[in-house]
């Protein structure tokens, strides 16, 4: 296949994932509107009792109970996860992630977006309940982030787009690793062996060319997702790990997959049709053979990626966000916006993201380790470095992990609104100014 027509490929489906991403943030954000004012309307009795109401799933004498909060955050959550580690295992494999020399930047910034946030935090909290929260403000969620970055962005370059999603994605990895290693508790190592050998079966499954979709699914969810969740591991981290165990090669190459549609479609032409609107058996099965070699020349990995894609940006996401943003304003805002969580997830969050971007970006340019993405200035650095700090989905998803103290849960939730709105809306006014700045200094070109 020609080259030119790989690249239009690359930046078609770039193109289109950036426009989903677009319309994902949207729906999150009506969604985040919609619980903050139901919580605070005559009503929030109903959207509490909804929140806490119980849902049983049982097999024979076996049952689970939850409330509807919990299957959405420890349930719901585990394929937002898997959807994450599909995107990251294709970065790797064939995307940003996989050319050390385009990676490098956006790793870094990511890696400096997380530490130095954590530090903040930890300077306002370093004892008691409250420091166990230096991981909220780590966080960058990717559909918002982009979301803005498409809103106010549409003559800026594609490549600045690619740099946030690359560094979205290392982030996403950071969180689930801080997830997994830091804030898991009471460890079953029985059922943490159990979930390991379920893993175990998905790996050689896939090693064996095993390529069915239900395969990864059954055993993902019926096994790794359940023994992880009675193990005491968060279940979510069940998801990354099937993620990584779903195939990512084609099982027939392009060329010979162009060859064989090209003996198809020729026996297609040369089949007798019959009259009417029907087609012949003959044809019949050749539109079942194109269908067979089409499976076959897809990657399981993105195939799955693509049906997860609608189902968590329209679906998943805005019921974590219906669930978990709709918080009960009360009481002294201006007191609770002062408190030392608040304040570590706030600064953290608005300025730590900000300097820790943009400052390891800065750093690894500095010493030629890097350079800067295509038709990108530091201008657009320092507006992704505040878009970066939109923490809400994963910094509320940590917020339930780290605190049991009701104050403390709704401090750090008001704060994540309060950061992430502030950070986005100065990350949106930087971009914003340079794009007009961009097209003035084009329009005095011509």
């Amino acid at each position: 296949m020609p080259s030119h027509y790989s690249n239009n490929s690359i930046m078609k489906f770039f193109g289109s994932s950036i426009k989903r991403l677009h319309n994902y943030g949207i729906v999150l954000f009506i969604t985040v509107v919609i619980a903050m004012v139901w919580a605070n309307s005559p009503w929030k009795g109903y959207y509490v009792g909804l929140m806490q109401t119980e849902f049983a799933f049982s097999v024979g004498t076996f049952q689970l109970s939850e409330s509807l909060l919990l299957w959405i955050n420890d349930g719901l959550m585990a394929l937002f996860f898997m959807q994450v580690g599909l995107e990251l295992k294709r970065e790797i494999i064939g995307g940003k992630l996989s050319s050390p020399k385009d990676a490098i930047l956006p790793i870094g910034a990511a890696i400096g977006g997380m530490v130095l946030p954590a530090i903040i935090y930890f300077m306002f909290n370093n004892s008691g309940e409250a420091s166990n929260g230096w991981g909220i403000p780590m966080a960058t969620d990717i559909a918002f982030s982009l979301g803005v970055l498409a809103l106010v962005g549409k003559r800026l370059p594609s490549t600045l787009r690619v740099f946030l999603i690359t560094l979205a994605i290392v982030d996403d990895l950071g969180g689930v690793l801080v997830i997994a290693l830091f804030y898991t508790s009471g460890i079953s190592q029985m059922d943490l062996l159990h979930g390991l050998l379920f893993f175990a079966a998905l790996i050689i499954g896939n090693y064996a060319g095993v390529r069915s979709t239900w395969f990864y699914a059954i055993i993902g969810i019926g096994g790794v997702w359940l023994t992880f969740f009675f193990s005491g591991v968060h279940p979510t981290i069940a998801g990354i790990l099937t993620a990584f165990a779903i195939p990512g090669r084609v099982k027939i190459k392009e060329t010979t997959f162009l060859e064989r549609l090209d003996r198809l479609h020729k026996r297609f032409q040369e089949t007798k049709s019959i009259k009417g609107t029907l087609i012949s058996k003959t044809q019949l099965e050749i539109l079942e053979d194109i269908k067979t070699a089409s499976s076959e020349a897809e990657t399981p990995l993105q195939k799955l990626e693509r049906t997860l894609n609608p189902i968590v940006g329209f679906v998943i996401l805005p019921l974590f966000a219906l669930a978990n943003a709709g918080i009960h304003l009360h009481g002294d805002l201006l007191k609770v916006l002062s408190s030392p969580v608040s304040l570590g997830i706030g600064l953290g969050l608005i300025f730590g993201k900000f300097i820790g971007i943009t400052a390891f970006s800065r750093l690894l340019v500095a010493f030629k380790l890097a350079k800067l993405p295509e038709n990108v200035n530091w201008k657009m650095i320092y507006g992704i470095g505040f878009l970066g700090g939109i923490g809400f989905t994963m910094s509320l998803f940590i917020t339930e992990l780290a605190f049991t103290d009701e104050s403390l849960i709704f401090t750090a939730k008001v704060s994540i609104l309060f950061a992430s709105l502030t950070a986005g809306v100065m990350g949106a006014l930087l971009l914003y100014r340079n794009r007009k700045q961009l097209r003035t200094v084009k329009h005095k070109r011509t």
